[in-house]
């Protein structure tokens, strides 16, 4: 049996129960918090009165900090003008050799093929390849805002190497369009395309790069839609159009 309260023999009553001590309420902790934030508000400005006042009477610093840092500011303007105007220039300029391309890790053909595209005026054009890349090596919007992805075959005995095939060109067809939202999907490559996937990308209305394209594309100065017939027309109204 549980224990009981004893009662008060004079009064029969039991003696009322003890209440437990409370913490301070929700009203009252929350003034505890303005408090700090008030007194924490009141240093703060105290602090950036002092630094102020300090700064006034030497004003001198703030002079000689102003002299050095307009230079400074001005040097770095133009020496990152310069780079990217440099970068424009090499941009516009950039031409590879067959026999180059051909000696270039399969990663960095994907690299040279990315930075054709970008010297054509494709800004975001940016290289996805890897495990998993679903058919992608290369993405790009152009100027005439059509999205390009362009899956890259490199050879590294180029015409010697292997030829790209109609299996290769059904991935490209697979995901291109339904994954990456493609309007022109391109297969790439320093090396040969059999017959067979030549026909079945006018079929599926993709775009082939053999070595012949590939070689007027990377040594010369015009895009690659130029190159390519059967392009989609331009998605917007643009200055090129």
């Amino acid at each position: 049996m549980s224990a009981r309260t004893p009662r008060n023999r004079a009064t029969g009553r039991r003696p009322p129960a003890r209440r437990r001590p409370r913490g301070p309420g929700r009203r009252q902790r929350a003034e505890d918090r303005l408090i700090g934030l008030l007194i924490a508000a009141v240093l703060v400005v105290g602090l950036v009165a002092v630094v102020v006042n300090w700064l006034l009477a030497h004003w001198w610093i703030l002079a000689v900090v102003a002299v050095l840092a307009v230079p400074a500011g001005g040097a770095w303007l133009y020496q990152k003008q310069q780079r990217a105007r440099w970068e424009a220039v090499r941009a516009r300029g950039l031409r590879y050799g067959l026999a180059q391309l051909d000696a270039l890790h399969h990663a960095r053909f994907e690299d040279a093929v990315r930075d054709l595209m970008h010297r054509d005026g494709c800004r975001d054009a940016v290289r996805v390849g890897g495990g998993g890349d679903l058919g992608a090596d290369v993405k790009a919007t152009d100027p005439y805002g059509r999205r390009w992805v362009i899956q890259c075959k490199h050879r590294r005995d180029g015409l010697g190497g292997s030829a790209v095939g109609t299996p290769d060109l059904q991935v490209l067809n697979g995901t291109a369009r339904q994954v990456h939202g493609a309007d022109v999907a391109v297969i790439v490559t320093n090396g040969r395309v059999t017959a067979p996937a030549v026909a079945f990308a006018e079929q599926q209305r993709l775009h082939v790069v053999d070595r012949h394209i590939l070689g007027a594309w990377a040594s010369g100065s015009r895009p690659l839609w130029e190159l390519l017939r059967a392009v989609p027309p331009p998605r917007r109204p643009t200055a090129l159009s």
